[in-house]
């Protein structure tokens, strides 16, 4: 299937690895012309060499940190007409409730939910005057299964989906859309460095743990294993194409059925 991305220019934020990483390769499979972020120029440039090998869409470069006014206001200059904005840079830290302090909280806002919003504000203008645009929002379930273990984060999550809805309104009429992809449990960087630690430190295996944590930690989901980030690429190109347009205003699941409900 044509998806109809040729020459789309896009801004995957926090794209050098894992989700982001699999949907700049996605879009670019598609044709579209990427631009891949992270924090710094080495992996940055590590990314867009190999990503390069892909050899259809165009793929450019930013090294600069997005969760910050001064990050989003130089990225938008240097590439002021982003026709595809694919909010997935963010941050996740199991931690007991008790034991976030307020910097934590204030910390998890400004990259996952703040870094989004500067994005769409400063990209909408452009957006409107194309009349076509999509802004992606990479969620997650915990933002409707809000996980015990990392609270400040699932806040987060849920107030992407609020200004994702806010946002399609808006537009409403237009020929730009807003949507919410919420992502179950997902095989990223993050995730392999976090549960191949806690399975170091049990003697187990990857694989042994991840048995036990969808046995234990994520029963309802109807895979028992985590996503890979190619899958939750798949859903995404999908809704960053033109043949997605009368989906908007969605929060779209690409769960494994973690969240226990048909709608």
């Amino acid at each position: 299937m044509d998806l109809q991305l040729k020459n789309k220019r896009a801004l995957v934020t926090g794209s050098t690895a894992g989700i982001g990483n699999a949907i700049a390769a996605s879009l670019l499979r598609e044709g579209a012309e990427v631009i891949v972020n992270g924090r710094s120029q080495q992996s940055v440039d590590k990314a867009v060499a190999e990503l390069e090998k892909i050899g259809n869409g165009k793929v450019l470069g930013f090294a600069g940190d997005l969760s910050t006014a001064e990050g989003a206001e130089e990225i938008a200059r240097e590439f002021p007409d982003v026709e595809i904005l694919v909010n997935n840079l963010g941050i996740f830290e199991p931690k007991a409730f008790e034991e976030i302090p307020d910097e934590d909280w204030i910390r998890f806002f400004k990259v996952n939910v703040l870094s989004g919003v500067r994005l769409c504000r400063l990209y909408l203008p452009s957006m409107k005057q194309k009349d076509w645009g999509r802004i992606i929002f990479i969620s997650s379930e915990s933002a409707i299964q809000i996980p015990e273990e990392m609270i400040h984060y699932g806040m987060t999550k849920t107030a992407q989906i609020a200004i994702a809805r806010g946002l399609a309104e808006t537009v409403s009429g237009t020929g730009i859309t807003v949507n919410s992809i919420l992502p179950g449990p997902t095989s990223s960087r993050g995730v392999k460095e976090f549960v191949g630690k806690l399975a170091d430190e049990e003697g187990k295996s990857f694989d042994e743990y991840e048995k036990e944590f969808f046995n234990n930690v994520r029963p309802t989901s109807l895979i028992q294993r985590f996503a890979t980030p190619e899958e939750v690429a798949s859903l995404t190109t999908y809704v960053a194409s033109p043949l997605s347009s009368a989906t908007t205003g969605a929060a779209l699941r690409v769960d494994g059925g973690v969240v226990k409900s048909a709608f």
